[in-house]
Formats: structure tokens, sequence, C-alpha cells
């Protein structure tokens, strides 16, 4: 799949999966905007990659940052929101903070988003709208995902509102539904927890394959979705969840 000519827009691309999709979108020809809230983490991930990548510090939360990254954009064709965090906790261990946090992060942050490429790809004929659900949403729950389910159910409502208002307008909008993938963001909330081992052995366990997921194979239905070979899909919520959810 080729991406030249085509300018995408990557949100926590620093790390994990969202460095993955830079990754392949920039080796397939797109001109890639990666974009993340740790400027300094992402020059130095970019430093691996190879192809137009242009890299911008950005706080998907803010308004007036997203402005900024994407109205100088001459056109926008692919929006990967990637940026997120995960709250651990029932909902009685979930702190307001927590539970604010989650949704302005994870569901306000990709709305703010494609609200702003939307412009642009309508004056375009059209783009692809790729936002970063879980299999803990509206699919799933599992345990201590209070916050966090909630918050990525709400991203698979928005990714089907967008999908129902832009489908004659040649965009399309889809969710794509990782089970646990094996991420620096992970590992540190592994460390967290006191016991690493216990811990990587509890997520493993859940998973019915046995192993934890790549980013690199969560970036490859991003390709995917983001291509011409997937332009009869819209509005989905597609897992990828190594079983999770059988």
């Amino acid at each position: 799949m080729r991406f030249d000519t085509k300018t995408v827009i990557v949100t926590g691309a620093a790390a994990g999966i969202g460095l993955a999709a830079t990754r392949l979108f920039a080796e397939a020809g797109a001109h890639v905007v990666a974009t993340d809230r740790n400027p300094d983490a992402l020059e130095q991930a970019m430093r691996d990659v190879s192809g137009a990548v242009e890299t911008r510090a950005l706080d998907v939360t803010d308004e007036d940052a997203v402005a900024r990254v994407v109205d100088p954009a001459p056109a926008v064709d692919i929006l990967f929101n990637c940026a997120g965090i995960v709250a651990n906790g029932s909902i009685m261990e979930t702190s307001r903070e927590d539970w604010d946090r989650s949704f302005l992060v994870n569901a306000t942050g990709g709305f703010l988003m494609a609200r702003a490429v939307l412009p642009k790809m309508l004056e375009g004929g059209g783009g692809a709208i790729i936002n970063m659900a879980s299999i803990v949403s509206s699919e799933k729950g599992l345990p201590n995902r209070f916050a966090y389910g909630a918050s990525k159910a709400a991203v698979i409502g928005m990714t089907k509102s967008i999908a129902a208002d832009y489908v004659t307008h040649g965009i399309r909008c889809n969710a794509i539904c990782p089970g646990t993938v094996d991420t620096p963001s992970l590992r540190q909330r592994l460390e967290d927890t006191g016991d690493y081992d216990a811990a990587m052995k509890a997520f493993v366990a859940r998973q019915p394959m046995g192993r934890l997921a790549q980013a690199e194979e969560i970036a490859e239905l991003v390709i995917y979705l983001a291509s011409d070979a997937a332009r009869f899909i819209t509005g989905q919520a597609i897992a990828i969840d190594g079983g999770i959810s059988i």
C-alpha cells in the first residue's frame, strides 16, 4: 500500500502504536506530521524513522495547540488519533480527576483533532479518520478499567457518529479495538505495580493466544484502514485483541 501525495497526522507518535504507525506511513511514501505532548521523546523516536516526517509538539486537549498544528497544513488526508491514557481502578477506586482526565485525553482529544481536520478533508474530497479505542469499551468489560473503558466506549460512539454524518462526503471513520499491547506505556504501568513479573504474567494470562500484541501488528491495521483497500469500511469498531472478545 502506498500513500504518496498523502498527508497524515498521527497523535501520540513518540512511542508504541503511534510510533509504529508513523514508521509504516513514512515508509509507504506519506508526508507524516508526527505529534506528541513530549517533544524530546518525539524527536528521539523519529531518528530511526525514514521518510518525510515533520514533528510537532502537541497536547491534544489544548484546542489552540490543535489549531496550530492543523491550520498550516495545506491538506490532511488521514488522521490517526492514537494519543491516550490508561487509568486503573473500579468505580469505587476512580477519582473524579481520573474520570475527567480519561475523557479529556481519550475522547475530547480525538474530538478536537477530528473537528479540526474535517474541513480540510471535505475541501480535498475525502479522507480517513482512525480512532484508537480498545476492546475494553462498549465491546467488553475487564476488571479495574472503569474510567478507561467508559472513555473508550465514548470513542466508539464518536467514531460511528462521524462516519454517519460524513459517509456521503468521501470521509470514512473507523475505530481500532486492541487487546493488551506490549508498549513502553504498558511496561511502565507494570513496573508501577511493584511486581513487574506477576503483573506481566496476569496480562498474558488473559490473552487466549498466550501473548501480548506487538505495536506493529496494530499499526498494520491502521495502515489498512487508512488505505483505499478499506474504501468500503466505515463506522466500524474493529477488534484486534488476540481472542479476548471470543
